[in-house]
């Protein structure tokens, strides 16, 4: 890797890890301060399937943004936006308020969110194709998940402890705080490299331009349109795991109010996360096709679903899911370098957040009809049900595989700089 390389991963790294640092300050505790609230199971679910909502009817018009406006623009704006719907999560909280504003605000947070997912994945790989970087792709993706599941030991873990030393709240301001900071860094330190924003005159044209440059690259692209198809099951049933494993842990352990104990789970996760970052590149030289690595990925963490849902015991539980994060995580890397090496540079942020909006999609689904499940039958039964439908993402990967795409056998994007 060059100079002009390394400077460019320091600078993505340095973003992933304020980005999750900020927002793992709340992940182990999410579920735990919206009951405390007083939302039910269903309320609590239905406030984070309408953040996905957010993330579904923002995805795209955010993706044109940062393909249309640059994607550094697109980070700003999006640090911006979470720290205040952030903010306002936790002015809800302290008033106890109805469920239709916690609904609002999710949106709002979904917003914030889908400044990032597509722009920052966009820039990188623009950026390092620019710089001359020859090597694969799966190498910086590991190693941006190692960064980013180091950001959430530390955020989770803290944020569990800071919540049981202080109140459920803190957390909130503490990522408000980093938020700050985050815009600052990437104001400073990032710039569109490899990238020439096409800012039109007639911005309503030039996004039906890009948006239907994108869907051309990307849903009508059989390949990467499979590959999407199965992310309502995988990474929606991902949404609900990660926040419903909080209040199941803690009735295993059987003190609710241990919000270490939640914040635990979500750091061993995040240590698991790790783990799984640095294997990827190993993985994918070892495995040929890389829809082979996403199809037992996907097929394995479905089984270890089921299991996780039969279990009574804490510690089983708690090494299941860390089965479960390493599974996933070693598969991250490649589906991110599968995407990649077949989209074109200029349509990149818009695809990625076609992709991105697919698996919100099912997370509005999944999270509610299994927060339902979890009032009626429990969460082990929820677990269990999960992990049947993340079974259902298989055919849709091996269909990708059937196209054959150069990408699922290629080391480096396409044959030229990645």
């Amino acid at each position: 890797m060059n100079a002009a390389a390394r400077r460019i991963q320091r600078i993505y790294l340095t973003l992933t890890l304020g980005n999750t640092l900020a927002a793992s300050f709340i992940w182990g505790i999410n579920t735990l301060f919206l009951l405390d609230a007083g939302l039910s199971n269903l309320e609590a679910f239905a406030a984070n399937a309408f953040f996905t909502a957010g993330m579904v009817l923002f995805e795209v018009p955010t993706g044109v943004i940062a393909d249309s406006w640059g994607r550094r623009v697109s980070f700003l704006l999006g640090t911006v936006t979470l720290a205040v719907s952030t903010y306002l999560y936790y002015l809800l909280w302290q008033i106890s308020a109805p469920f239709w504003a916690w609904a609002v605000v999710s949106v709002l947070l979904g917003l914030g969110f889908t400044f990032f997912s597509g722009a920052v994945e966009a820039w990188l790989v623009d950026a390092l194709h620019f710089s001359g970087y020859y090597g694969d792709l799966e190498t910086v993706f590991g190693r941006g998940q190692m960064v980013s599941g180091f950001a959430m030991l530390v955020g989770s873990a803290a944020g569990g402890v800071i919540a049981q030393v202080t109140d459920l709240g803190v957390p909130f301001l503490v990522r408000v705080g980093v938020l700050v900071a985050m815009f600052s860094v990437a104001f400073l330190l990032m710039r569109d490299v490899g990238f020439t924003p096409e800012r039109s005159p007639h911005p309503l044209k030039a996004t039906r331009a890009v948006l239907t440059a994108s869907i051309e690259s990307g849903l009508k692209n059989p390949p990467v349109r499979y590959v999407m198809l199965s992310a309502p099951f995988s990474a929606g049933i991902g949404f609900y795991v990660f926040y419903a494993l909080q209040p199941y842990l803690l009735e295993l352990f059987g003190d609710p109010r241990a919000y270490s104990v939640a914040g635990l789970a979500a750091a061993v996760m995040a240590g698991a996360q790790i783990l799984g970052g640095w294997l990827a590149p190993t993985v994918r030289r070892r495995v040929r096709r890389r829809t082979t690595v996403l199809v037992v990925s996907s097929s394995m963490g479905a089984l270890i679903l089921v299991a996780l849902g039969i279990t009574r015991v804490f510690w089983v539980a708690l090494l299941l899911l860390v089965l479960w994060a390493l599974v996933s995580a070693a598969g991250t890397p490649v589906r991110q370098a599968y995407l990649n090496d077949m989209i074109a540079s200029k349509q990149r942020a818009t695809v990625l957040s076609f992709d991105s909006l697919m698996g919100s999609s099912g997370g509005i689904v999944v999270q509610p009809l299994m927060g339902r499940a979890a009032d009626l039958y429990g969460y082990p039964l929820s677990l269990a049900i999960s992990g049947v439908i993340e079974l259902f993402a298989v055919p849709f990967l091996l269909a990708s595989r059937r196209r054959r795409s150069p990408a699922d056998t290629a080391t480096t994007e396409a044959g030229t700089p990645a």
